[in-house]
């Protein structure tokens, strides 16, 4: 173990009562709280001198269907003035908003856009959720689970209309659960169980 590590962790339990859970693995420090905490748990990591947590790097999100909690919103965060790096994680259901960050994080719209536009949790006081990295009459979130493989539409250019049109995708499967256990063409996978069969 790092004992930086623990010092912070330490620091981080005894200023911040909202962490739910922690844990040091790899090197790296992982918190977790609850959404109705994350605007106070945030405060004491950016506020206090000792953790002084002054920059936000990424939000991320992680989708696990058949959980109780499907989502997992992942924010990464960067103590320059301590080199320090922290994970902090919060477990959410499809219809439960986040309190955004962008009045303490500037940059946080750009990655609460992000995560909305790929999974569609929501933050609650971000005004600007609108799709970033998707086209603007895209419909669904790409990065969920239960997105089909194929997408609802297809992107072509037409030659008569001489420009780019949209047309319906017909769906054969809207969800896919692969087992991982299948051979892949052209060679069998040592400790396959099905190449025996």
């Amino acid at each position: 173990m790092n004992s930086n590590n623990d010092k912070l962790i330490t620091k981080i339990l005894s200023i911040c009562t909202e962490v739910t859970n922690h844990d040091i693995s790899n090197n790296e420090i992982t918190i977790a709280t609850r959404p109705k905490n994350l605007i106070s748990l945030f405060e004491h990591l950016k506020e206090d001198t000792e953790l002084n947590f002054e920059m936000l790097i990424d939000i991320t999100a992680v989708d696990y269907p058949k959980r109780n909690k499907r989502f997992e919103v992942v924010y990464h965060l960067l103590s320059l003035t301590n080199k320090n790096r922290l994970r902090v994680k919060i477990f959410v259901n499809e219809d439960t908003p986040l309190p955004s960050l962008t009045e303490m994080y500037k940059g946080a719209g750009w990655y609460e856009r992000e995560v909305w536009d790929m999974y569609g949790i929501l933050f609650d006081g971000n005004n600007d959720l609108r799709r970033i990295l998707t086209d603007y009459g895209f419909e669904g979130h790409p990065l969920r689970k239960d997105f089909p493989l194929t997408g609802f539409v297809e992107l072509r250019y037409d030659e008569e209309k001489k420009k780019v049109v949209y047309s319906n995708v017909k769906l054969t499967q809207d969800y896919r659960d692969f087992d991982f256990l299948s051979p892949w063409e052209g060679g069998i996978l040592p400790g396959d169980e099905k190449a025996n069969e």
